[in-house]
């Protein structure tokens, strides 16, 4: 059977260009082939295209755009679950022009095709009595409550990404003063974060209990793990955020929110930096972001801190009483009135 070009190029973007010319993460080159066993799923049960059989000049604008579609209304995923697709086919089609340039108008369109726009959530953090009342759940007269005690503390201490717990192994933890942890983020970028003296000393006695502690052997060995031994899975790491978030809700008055990703706790990190007057760009390197921009959103959201601005600037502008109208009979009378009417 005679290969098709489709095959050719995805084979070429996946095993060659991304991790060989680019340098991408493993993880990002993940989320491109999920992205294509998805298309290619959708061309073979709704389109009645087989995989074999899928060339280049089948692929287009229309094609992709219904592909979108089916993705948020059929399997009912959410506009950033389409719009992280949309971008994935982009990267591929990039790659394809160059090789191909004799389809260069089919691919400008794809090129062409917006992402869609969505509903603006605000950002959701924990407020310090709210990161106490969680981190009060784990039971330290267990091995697995330990494990997940300081889990949960280094989360939110170094603010790091719940990919960037998992990968943490524990070369990448240093106990001699200065402690740091090395978190690998996004683009293979490498970023250094000091610890407190409480998780250092927390995180020194965790890798003691687990046998980690000044063995060679155990270097290369994920820092967190589960009973199999094997690193801690996204799923995972959200399962033991769920089941301390429920149990504090039945024994705190402390509003949580409704719903508390791993990501709340980066979230939560930023935020507590901002409200200690830590600089922006301070915080944008501990957070590891590219731009100075996406570090702002946390200025956007700091409620607190737009009140006091609003305080502060307040001017009254009348040093007079208001008069109390519910003291006017005849105007009582007549509301009364109107509502019977």
């Amino acid at each position: 059977m005679e290969n098709t070009d489709f095959a050719k190029f995805l084979t070429n973007y996946l095993s060659k260009y991304l991790p060989g010319q680019r340098n991408v993460s493993e993880n990002t080159i993940k989320s491109y082939r999920d992205t294509f066993k998805l298309f290619l799923l959708f061309c073979k049960n709704v389109k009645n295209i087989e995989p074999s059989k899928l060339t280049m000049t089948i692929i287009t604008d229309s094609l992709i755009t219904t592909f979108l579609d089916w993705i948020e209304k059929d399997r009912g995923c959410g506009i950033t679950t389409r719009n992280q697709r949309l971008a994935g086919i982009h990267a591929f089609i990039r790659f394809v022009q160059m090789e191909s340039p004799e389809n260069l108008l089919v691919y400008q369109k794809i090129l062409h095709i917006p992402v869609k726009k969505g509903v603006h959530k605000p950002m959701n953090y924990l407020s310090p009595e709210a990161l106490s009342a969680i981190l009060a759940e784990p039971n330290i007269n267990s091995r697995n409550g330990r494990r997940d005690l300081i889990l949960l503390t280094l989360l939110y201490d170094s603010g790091a990404r719940v990919q960037e717990i998992i990968d943490l192994r524990v070369r990448d933890i240093r106990i001699e003063n200065p402690a740091t942890v090395n978190l690998f983020g996004k683009g293979r970028k490498i970023r250094c974060i000091p610890l407190m003296t409480k998780t250092k000393s927390m995180l020194e006695s965790y890798l003691r209990e687990q046998s980690l502690w000044q063995r060679p052997e155990e270097l290369d060995s994920p820092a967190f793990f589960n009973n199999r031994h094997e690193k801690l899975t996204r799923a995972g790491v959200s399962y033991i955020i769920n089941k301390y978030v429920e149990s504090a809700k039945k024994h705190t008055d402390t509003l949580l929110p409704d719903k508390i990703s791993p990501h709340v706790f980066r979230h939560s990190k930023a935020m507590h930096m901002l409200q200690a007057n830590i600089n922006l760009v301070y915080i944008r390197d501990f957070l590891g972001h590219v731009n100075v921009t996406t570090t702002e959103i946390y200025a956007k959201t700091d409620a607190k801190a737009k009140r006091e601005a609003l305080e502060k600037a307040y001017v009254c502008v009348t040093d007079q009483e208001l008069p109390d109208w519910t003291g006017d009979k005849g105007l009582m009378s007549w509301l009364q009135a109107l509502c019977n009417n």
